[in-house]
This record gives structure tokens, sequence and C-alpha cells, in this order.
């Protein structure tokens, strides 16, 4: 298949919600017959969540959009690749982070940040509460905290992980993937994705809390 990204913007649908079709069903019906309504509708249901998972990896908004737009385009060029014995949620963040990378790859200029500085969002002053967090002897700490996105503090210790122990943290927490979707989407063993969590959140915790480190 041929395209651009702008060929690929979606067109208006009588009603994305009601198709009754799997994420696998519409992406084997766009690779079969080239059904632009199937390919629409997996663009609706994954926009605001593959979306936000690219903004937090690239702690760019714009980037994160030029992005979403690559991958689908992807997408449309690769879904002959696509292995229908696979599911379609894992493999769509495979083809969405190798185009952050390359995205990143072709922008060395720029340098990456914080979050919060590019995403406009609101800060709270909560570290009291996030060192509890980290400091809780549930072996899931981070799991368990709905609020802790939204703690400044946290989003910029994330994003100063190693690219592969914050891609694993983006796609396990924030994303809510199963370990098994997570080691299927890096392409890695399920032993490996937890145990990148695990160091993960003890370099978090050393971030958070440094004299503790120290002890």
């Amino acid at each position: 298949m041929n395209g651009t990204i702008e060929q690929l913007q979606p067109v208006k649908t009588t009603d994305k919600k009601s198709d009754p079709r799997t994420d696998e069903q519409l992406l084997l019906g766009y690779r079969q017959t080239g059904d632009r309504e199937a390919f629409n509708q997996l663009v609706y249901r994954y926009e605001k969540e593959l979306f936000g998972y690219l903004r937090r990896y690239l702690g760019n908004a714009e980037m994160a959009e030029d992005v979403f737009q690559r991958t689908f385009l992807q997408v449309h060029l690769k879904c002959d690749q696509f292995d229908p014995s696979r599911k379609v949620r894992p493999w769509l963040y495979t083809v969405a982070t190798n185009q952050a990378i390359d995205h990143q790859r072709r922008n060395r200029r720029h340098r990456m940040v914080s979050l919060d500085r590019h995403n406009g969002v609101n800060q709270e002053d909560d570290n009291g509460t996030l060192a509890k967090l980290l400091d809780s002897s549930d072996p899931d700490p981070l799991k368990q905290a709905e609020t802790a996105e939204d703690n400044a503090l946290l989003r910029e210790a994330v994003d100063q992980l190693p690219p592969q122990s914050r891609e694993v943290v983006l796609l396990v927490y924030f994303q809510g993937m199963k370990y098994r979707e997570a080691a299927e989407a890096m392409s890695i063993p399920v032993g490996t994705v937890k145990s990148r969590l695990h160091s993960a959140i003890i370099k978090l915790g050393e971030a958070i809390n440094p004299a503790d480190a120290l002890t």
C-alpha cells in the first residue's frame, strides 16, 4: 500500500463507538479490502491512548502529534506485515515506539526535557506524599497511585530513566499494559520486563529520596 500522512487523515464516520469488530478484525479488514472505515476506527480507538504515551515518551506534544501521524502511516504501509496470531495493541505500541526513536534520532538538536515544561500540566508540590509512596512496603508501589502521574517530581524522575527502563514504566504503569503485553510490544521476555521494572523502581526511589540511597 502507498500513501501519505495527509491522505490518511480520518474522515467522519456515522457512529465510531458502535463498531463491534475487534482491533484485529479491523486491521485485517483494512488489509484485505482497503476499508477506510476500519482504518478510521482504529485511529479513533487509539488516538487518546497512543498520543498520551507518545507525549510522555517524547516529552513534547507537538513531536508526539507528528509521531502519532507517522505511526498510523506505518500501519497503513506495513499492515501486510502484521502477524494475525498477534494482538494489535502491542503491535501498535511497537510501531509507535520505533517511530518515536527514529524521530529522536532525526532531531538530536532537541534536548529531552521534563514533561511538565512542554505539556502545561498543573504542578503540585506533593513530595511528601510521593516519598511515602516510594517508601511503601508494597511490592508494586507505583501501580496503586493513580495520582502519581500528576506529581511533577515523579514525572521528571521517570523522564531521566534510561530509555529501556523508561519505556517499560510508561507501558506498564501509565498505559496499563500487562507484563505479557509489554513484553510483546518491546520484543523481550516477560522476565526482562519484570527485572527492568524492579530496577526502575529502585532508581526512582533513589531519585526521589537521594539521602536514602546513601544509607
